[in-house]
């Protein structure tokens, strides 16, 4: 047993053994992690550490990918998306197919092994316009991994369609969709849902989406955002849903946290819920109990190098991460909210960063197969 453990608090000890004897720890034990500070989380550091060493032999992969954001255009009205606009703003756009294709090709040129694509609710698209989305991916590179639509966009999709939501996504598979971003999900709580995304789709549909899309062989990843007016337990509840669904699938390919960004959006300036933001050590021990938490289940938690900033979600490579995302050409929902990253990093760049860590990089493609080890 480490030697850290002679000082610490014996219920967070005995809570921390049991996940390092990869036993899976109740909700109010991953509630009471998210508490712990001095020795304790050191502690919770270095278990989270070892457990995702154990698993992973040290290795941090990354992905090279493009994203295609292609239409800002939204009456969703998100409280905490700055991207969204109405087709009125001078700001909005609207991809042509041609334009989409560009981008692939350049994605091709660039050596990506994926393209990432969503876009806001525009109520000016139908269904065939994602359709041929996904046509035209395949049409430039076969071979290229199209990572699209969000639950939102396919439960919006399905009253496009007037289908259900299973036949809505065999149509999707079948021109060419391979696997979902988890996103759309922001906290799985409904009263937060009613504050901070009146018009969303609620935790069960979110819940029904992602779930059909498993029973489909489609995968998906699962994403948090957090450090808004969410509490901690409203924070356990989310990753217990996620958990309890890949008990049930095992169709989560990676989970991703991601802090909310405060600078711009209308939820910051919304009175009666003041915001919560969560500082440094809270997202550390998020990541932390993350990895505990999903122990015997989800076995990528990836860092938002986008939203953390590049310096700060190297640190997170210590704290139960694995990986460091992608990366990203051209993306642009975090940085319409405030966020000071860039839109690209160089995989040379990512590859420095994962080595400072004292972690070995690996490129994978999407369904984490290990494509080339650095």
């Amino acid at each position: 047993m480490p030697q850290i453990y002679n000082h610490i608090e014996p219920e967070i000890k005995r809570i921390l053994k049991k996940a390092e004897d990869l036993e899976e720890i109740s909700s109010e034990e991953a509630l009471k992690l998210l508490k712990v500070t001095g020795k304790e989380f050191i502690a919770l550091q270095q278990i989270a550490d070892q457990i995702c060493f154990e698993k992973k032999n040290n290795l941090v992969t990354f992905i090279i990918n493009q994203n295609i954001n292609f239409t800002n255009i939204c009456y969703q009205d998100c409280k905490f998306c700055s991207f969204s606009v109405s087709n009125k703003d001078k700001g909005s756009f609207l991809q042509t197919h041609e334009e989409i294709r560009k981008k692939v090709l350049d994605a091709k040129t660039a050596g990506c092994t994926e393209v990432c694509i969503q876009g806001g609710i525009n109520p000016e698209l139908s269904f065939d316009y994602y359709l041929k989305i996904l046509k035209n991916v395949k049409d430039v590179d076969a071979n290229m991994h199209t990572h699209a639509f969000s639950p939102q966009e396919v439960f919006y999709m399905s009253k496009l369609y007037g289908n259900s939501i299973e036949n809505t996504l065999k149509e999707l598979k079948k021109a060419g969709l391979d696997s979902m971003p988890g996103t759309a999900a922001e906290i799985l709580v409904d009263d937060v849902r009613k504050i901070i995304c009146p018009n969303k789709l609620s935790t069960s549909q979110w819940i029904n989406v992602i779930s059909t899309a498993h029973k489909l062989s489609i995968p998906t990843t699962s994403t948090m955002m957090y450090g808004h007016i969410e509490d901690l337990r409203d924070r356990i509840k989310h990753l217990e849903v996620l958990r309890k669904i890949q008990k049930e699938t095992s169709g989560f390919t990676e989970f991703v946290p991601l802090p909310f960004v405060k600078e711009k959006p209308m939820l910051s300036t919304l009175t009666g819920f003041p915001l919560k933001p969560s500082f440094g050590m809270a997202d550390l021990k998020l990541f932390c109990v993350a990895r505990i938490f999903f122990n015997n289940y989800i076995d990528n938690i990836q860092c938002s190098w986008v939203k953390l900033g590049p310096k700060f979600a190297q640190v997170s490579l210590n704290y139960g991460v694995n990986d460091f995302s992608g990366t990203l050409m051209e993306e642009n929902i975090s940085k319409s909210a405030g966020a000071e990253f860039g839109e690209y990093l160089s995989p040379e760049e990512i590859m420095k960063i994962i080595k400072a860590a004292g972690k070995r990089p690996a490129q994978r493609d999407t369904l984490y197969k290990i494509l080339k080890f650095h």
